[in-house]
């Protein structure tokens, strides 16, 4: 049986993602029974020309040579797969999309006139068609071990979008948006990172993305009521963060911008947010 020939490339990031594959270890020996890595340059100094089976890129396409570059890497491979938040939605440099490009050049560098980047940090699907995108910063090795097993059993990628409180319910945490009043994001973010922030009764701050179908507007207006008590302005800045420029929290963050009438608190009168249990709003019986 051949080999699938896989490539890893980086573009604007942290290398957080990468590491993520390096990270399965023991389970890299296996895969290499199954896998040519033929270009991964975190890994070897091997690179073999393409075409590949499928490539992972990591990153964000932030320079006018990235945008370039990832058309190639496209070119010359039968699946692309983006994984990790800078790959699916710009990341947390993306924060420059809402800014001005030369303002932002002129306060960090001694010469910005050296400097070859976009006015914005976006997504590889902005760019080029993806096979399947891989979310998280940085992204689930389980998830990744999954997509991995997929590709060699020949189906398509299969990434879970369901919320990071359905996660919360089958491990039984007490919810910290009801019980402890935090702005958590869990309602409106998708699993994968196993809900670690709630586990350890900490808000989650959406590091996975936006969950499919979540309400952000509906979910800033529960920020607002007196037990959590956000101000317009914090609940931006709560979407605001790593996954910024998604669409989802993008438009949550812009509907707080300038909030409306009818942008009121939703109502939480019945609801003991003291209660140990958890239960109250959104709780079962």
């Amino acid at each position: 049986m051949a080999k699938l020939r896989v490539a890893v490339h980086k573009f604007s990031s942290c290398d957080g993602c990468q590491m993520q594959l390096l990270n399965m270890e023991q389970d890299l020996l296996t895969l290499a029974e199954r896998v040519e890595i033929a270009n991964f340059i975190e890994a070897s100094s091997t690179v073999l020309p393409g075409p590949y089976d499928v490539s992972f890129v990591e990153g964000s396409v932030s320079t006018h040579e990235e945008r370039e570059r990832i058309r190639r890497i496209r070119a010359e491979s039968r699946l692309l797969i983006a994984i990790g938040a800078c790959a699916t939605s710009g990341g947390i440099q993306a924060l420059r999309n809402w800014g001005r490009h030369e303002a932002f050049l002129h306060a960090v560098y001694a010469t910005p006139e050296t400097i070859d980047s976009l006015a914005q940090s976006t997504p590889f699907s902005e760019h080029v068609k993806v096979d399947a995108e891989l979310y998280g910063c940085p992204p689930d090795p389980g998830q990744l071990k999954r997509v991995i097993a997929d590709l060699l059993a020949g189906v398509p990628p299969w990434v879970p979008t369901e919320a990071v409180c359905l996660q919360c319910k089958r491990d039984g945490n007490v919810c910290v948006l009801v019980a402890r009043g935090e702005p958590c994001l869990g309602p409106v973010t998708r699993t994968g990172c196993g809900a670690l922030c709630p586990q350890q009764e900490r808000d989650c701050y959406g590091c996975f993305g936006p969950q499919g179908g979540g309400n952000t507007t509906a979910l800033g207006r529960r920020f607002l009521a007196p037990d959590i008590g956000l101000t317009p302005p914090e609940i931006v800045r709560r979407y605001r963060f790593i996954y910024n420029w998604a669409p989802a929290f993008r438009e949550g963050s812009k509907a707080w911008e300038n909030p409306g009438p009818g942008m009121g608190p939703l109502p939480t009168s019945g609801t003991d947010n003291s209660s140990p249990s958890g239960r109250g709003q959104g709780e079962g019986a």
